[in-house]
């Protein structure tokens, strides 16, 4: 069966929440937005050092799920 413009668009719109990347961190959603607050916040935290790996995991995950939805749209 063809995609629809509406589940498409959904995969599209789709994005990592606060709460996603939180999780995945291991930290609180607060400590998410804190670290990013502009460096001269007074609220401002440092980011958890696992951040690069645990983002860099997410990024390619999305950019799989991306992937796979071109190919389902990929004229035949």
């Amino acid at each position: 069966m063809a995609i629809t413009f509406r589940s498409a668009t959904d995969e599209l719109f789709a994005c990592i929440s606060h709460h996603e990347l939180a999780e995945a961190l291991g930290v609180s959603v607060a400590s998410v937005r804190q670290a990013r607050l502009d460096p001269a916040a007074k609220a401002r935290r440092s980011p958890p050092d696992v951040w690069q790996p645990v983002i860099r995991r997410m990024a390619l995950d999305q950019a799989k799920r991306l992937s796979r939805l071109a190919s389902r749209l990929e004229e035949k």
